[in-house]
């Protein structure tokens, strides 16, 4: 076998990345047409830019990687116009070259890397400042190499649209899309999530429960869309109210669920997966509870329309996590909203 595809056969049996492909890639591209400097590019051509990714250097010439120029003025470009893969008289052949003076290019060599359907994704060349004769074979190698580079980006790629995809995906299954927020899974993963470290250091975990009394009201004598842009509005007030360390996140309609770490419960607080009483823990609860009913408080202007909001009922629990499940916790989280509801509704009566 010819030694340039024995060794190309044994690089892409070994290469995981279009880095551990180029980098052989080029030296043999270097020794195969003895130039100073072979590199691979891609380009953009809306921005007008070409950009080195890969460079290897083995002469005063020196073509840095992460070099950036205009895609126009290239010599990559001006050769795939007047459909040339190489020159030995750069100088001559383009004088009005901007690069090849910069570089004091004199020998100069390029193929179009391009994927299956045609599109350019970058080139790869060869530069020398002396003036090289260039072998019958070359063009040959330089368009094998740039094929086979061409494949390993499209893949790429696909690799990269694959983990996108994937995490609009995984962020889709974990959001409300109304609001944005963390919505019931995301919500209870990180409650365990809590949970888990409270065990750790000994601490509590606050649970709360917030619901948006009078909505339907606002659906039924506003609309939804406007009711949406409540449910916004509430969101962006309550998320200003919260620690950096709390979430808050949608269980659907107008509810919503405050969690966030808790200080240590104080001896005898709480008997486990229960709400504690006393000390700083359950000062900490009621704290988010009154912090996030006031955000909740003001006037929202709904379209042409200025509605003055009472706030919401929001109870919140202080929870020794031992033997806790994340329903449980929501469970007296809401059973405290149900008491904070009752109540208002009872102090709304007496006036």
């Amino acid at each position: 076998m010819d030694p340039i595809l024995a060794e190309l056969s044994a690089s892409l049996q070994t290469a995981r990345s279009v880095e551990q492909l180029a980098r052989p890639l080029l030296d043999m591209l270097g020794a195969v047409t003895g130039l100073e400097s072979t590199y691979l590019t891609s380009i953009d051509p809306q921005a007008d830019l070409l950009h080195v990714r890969y460079a290897r250097n083995a002469g005063a010439l020196r073509i840095s990687e992460g070099l950036s120029m205009p895609w126009s003025d290239t010599l990559c470009k001006r050769a795939l116009d007047a459909g040339s893969m190489a020159a030995s008289d750069v100088g001559a052949r383009w004088p009005d070259s901007d690069m090849a003076r910069r570089f004091g290019i004199q020998t100069y060599v390029s193929a179009p890397v391009r994927g299956d359907d045609g599109l350019l994704l970058g080139t790869l060349c060869g530069a020398s400042a002396g003036q090289h004769p260039i072998a019958p074979r070359t063009e040959s190698i330089l368009r094998l190499f740039a094929s086979v580079i061409g494949n390993f980006l499209e893949r790429e790629q696909l690799v990269a649209q694959l983990r996108e995809a994937n995490a609009k995906l995984m962020a889709f299954a974990l959001t409300d899309p109304l609001t944005g927020l963390p919505n019931r899974r995301a919500l209870y993963e990180e409650l365990e999530r809590l949970r888990g470290r409270a065990l750790r250091e000994g601490g509590s975990v606050l649970v709360g429960v917030v619901d948006l009394d009078g909505f339907k009201g606002i659906n039924d004598t506003h609309g939804h869309q406007q009711g949406d842009v409540f449910l916004r509005e509430v969101v962006r007030r309550l998320a200003m109210a919260l620690r950096a360390s709390d979430m808050v996140g949608r269980l659907g309609g107008d509810e919503f669920v405050l969690i966030g770490p808790g200080p240590a419960l104080a001896r005898g607080d709480a008997a486990p997966g229960h709400e504690a009483e006393r000390g700083d823990a359950e000062e900490a609860a009621r704290s988010l509870e009154d912090r996030a009913a006031a955000a909740t408080v003001g006037r929202y202007l709904l379209g042409e329309v200025t509605l003055p909001y009472e706030g919401a009922s929001v109870g919140v629990v202080a929870l020794d996590p031992s033997g806790l499940s994340a329903e449980e916790a929501v469970r007296m989280a809401d059973a405290r909203m149900y008491e904070i509801k009752r109540a208002r509704k009872g102090a709304r009566t007496l006036h």
